[in-house]
């Protein structure tokens, strides 16, 4: 048994201690100071403080940049009593669980919607259909897959934060030198798609110059599998189609691209050299030809390439109509929260229009100062989008970033989710484990696939 698989057991059990694992933290009481925090950010003296006022603390979440700092202020002017500590870091989850287990969890976390499945099946965070009705908390502003994703038997487990669409990015000048022009590309025509890929692929002495097309796999499995007319799982989320021909037939398809372009041992070695969000990043250096992506690494080249010759393009399904999977995070609170009724008062100012817009309006402002291009900060919150690209997002002048916008946009109307399931986590690994598999030569999309079928219907029992 491995040790994460040791600690849900534990979970369940309630019977692990927490170790001493570190990660920062940032402890917000007026000011700003460094502490270390216990448990992957999880302080054994988090919860209400000395001195009785109010403590609340965090998991999983940040402070890189005017979105967050300019939400986070917003939280601390409206409950200045509230004593915040941010502990900066991704989402642990063995550093989660041992935190719930020992009874010793943060107030509020910080992780993917997708796996909020697993951690409702198991308890390890609570519903929060009373903070909503107590907080008065808009759902209905949210996007409807946004809400799809945060959603299990009914209850609420979460509240979406960002809002990430895929799209499909074209290097032009590839284009061009392949004949094609960019924004003619037809993402439904899969024979298309493959001939032009092989078009802008370049190899030389056996190294990859420029990979034609990158299908992103294995993240975008789903992605491929809708569009082919498949879902990776029921819309109830208790039983796995991951034997579906349709599923078959697409992940042969996006691993057929791999292998005609050098395969993905070349692959790997290419994209690990990749400066995905800098100013040499794969389209400006003409490393790629053209690639599905989620919006933010478009974000980022209007932030660090503005003058990049770019079309973005919406993914279609072979229909020809737009399909977009769509995801982000999500604030949850956990079982045994200390004040998670300032956990629920966070989660409602982080994720409301009014703070969203204020973020974007401090984003916008510091673009123009600095002379950069803004496209647009892209959130769950559908009724602060319609604010943010209709009074704060102007015109920039740079033609491939202003059509972008459109087209994610209209890309975002077009988001689909693997349902929420009480395996979430595990269903992931193993459709994620079978197209490495794949991608790596060591078994066949069919057999690859019927073994991960099984893995998740056993999760999916055993979740109950």
């Amino acid at each position: 048994m491995s040790h994460l698989a040791s600690l849900r057991l534990a979970f369940r059990r309630h019977g692990r201690r927490c170790r001493g694992s570190r990660a920062g933290a940032v402890v917000l009481a007026g000011g700003l100071s460094l502490a270390l925090a216990a448990c992957g950010g999880v302080g054994a003296k988090g919860g209400t403080p000395a001195g009785g006022s109010a403590g609340l603390t965090t998991m999983g979440f940040g402070l890189p940049d005017e979105i967050a700092t300019t939400r986070v202020a917003a939280f601390q002017k409206a409950h200045p009593d509230v004593k915040l500590t941010i502990n900066q870091g991704q989402f642990d989850e063995q550093a989660f669980l041992s935190s719930v287990a020992s009874g010793n969890p943060p107030d509020v976390v910080y992780l993917s919607r997708e796996m909020l499945g697993t951690y409702a099946a198991r308890g390890a965070i609570q519903p929060l259909d009373d903070c909503v009705a107590k907080q008065g908390i808009a759902t209905g502003d949210f996007y409807p897959a946004a809400q799809q994703q945060v959603r299990l038997a009914g209850k609420w487990y979460g509240m979406p934060e960002f809002y990430n669409s895929i799209v499909l990015l074209v290097n032009d000048k590839a284009a061009k030198e392949a004949g094609a022009d960019p924004a003619k590309i037809d993402a439904s025509d899969w024979d298309g798609l493959s001939a032009l890929a092989k078009k802008m692929n370049k190899v030389s002495g056996g190294k990859i110059e420029r990979f034609g097309f990158y299908p992103k796999l294995p993240e975008f499995l789903p992605l491929w599998a809708k569009a082919n007319g498949a879902d990776l799982m029921t819309a109830d989320g208790r039983t796995s189609q991951l034997t579906d021909p349709k599923v078959i037939e697409a992940l042969t398809y996006a691993n057929g691209l791999l292998k005609e372009q050098g395969g993905w041992t070349r692959l790997k070695a290419f994209t690990d050299t990749f400066d995905y969000f800098g100013e040499k990043n794969p389209v400006t250096q003409d490393q790629i030809g053209m690639m599905l992506t989620e919006q933010f690494l478009i974000t980022s080249m209007a932030n660090t390439s503005p003058d990049a010759r770019i079309t973005v393009l919406p993914f279609e399904d072979r229909q020809g109509h737009p399909i977009s999977n769509v995801g982000g995070n999500a604030w949850a609170i956990p079982k045994g929260a200390r004040n998670p009724d300032a956990a629920c008062q966070w989660i409602k100012t982080m994720t409301s229009a009014d703070t969203w817009i204020a973020a974007a309006k401090a984003r916008a402002a510091k673009r123009a100062q600095e002379g950069k291009v803004y496209t647009g900060t892209y959130t769950g919150n559908a009724k602060a989008d319609k604010v943010i690209f209709s009074q704060i997002v102007r015109p920039s002048g740079h033609e491939p970033y202003d059509n972008a916008i459109k087209t994610i946009l209209a890309a975002q109307a077009e988001g689909l989710v693997v349902p929420p399931s009480p395996a979430a986590a595990e269903f992931r690994t193993a459709w994620l484990d079978a197209a490495t598999r794949v991608m790596q030569g060591r078994a066949e999309p069919q057999a690859a696939l019927l073994q991960a079928h099984g893995e998740a219907q056993r999760a999916l029992r055993g979740a109950g």
